[in-house]
């Protein structure tokens, strides 16, 4: 699923000002309930340099890009990294799940397991 970036400050402080706030380990989330599916990144500079903020910005769009097609209804997002001495893309996705889960903005999600296990070949006369 595709959805719109919110680049307008107006349209930012709105969410702000009016948005249900929900937190986890890496990040804070502020949503509304909109027409279509729309989302922006709050980065400042206390998070480094460009460099560091856009890659923050990055890895947090596809965080959410890959959540965005479960969401049950249309919600307009910003999303808020907390200050950290690295960012993950695998940290930052769990974190994007658990709070879209626990808010119920997306089904349930049962994690697989798998029971196969990968075993490393062994050389001979070693």
């Amino acid at each position: 699923m595709n959805y719109l970036r919110i680049k307008k400050k107006k349209e930012i402080n709105g969410i702000l000002k009016n948005g249900k706030r929900a937190y986890s380990g890496s990040l804070t989330a502020i949503y509304l309930p909109a027409q279509e599916t729309r989302m922006a990144v709050c980065v400042g500079k206390k998070y480094g340099k460009s460099t560091q903020r856009n890659y923050i910005k990055r890895i947090l769009r596809e965080a959410f890009r890959l959540h965005a097609d479960k969401l049950k209804n249309p919600c307009a997002f910003l999303l808020i990294p907390k200050v950290m001495e690295s960012y993950s893309f695998a940290r930052f996705a769990q974190d994007v799940g658990k709070i879209l889960e626990r808010e119920r903005l997306i089904e349930h999600q049962h994690p697989t397991t798998h029971t196969a296990e990968c075993e490393i070949p062994k050389k001979d006369g070693v």
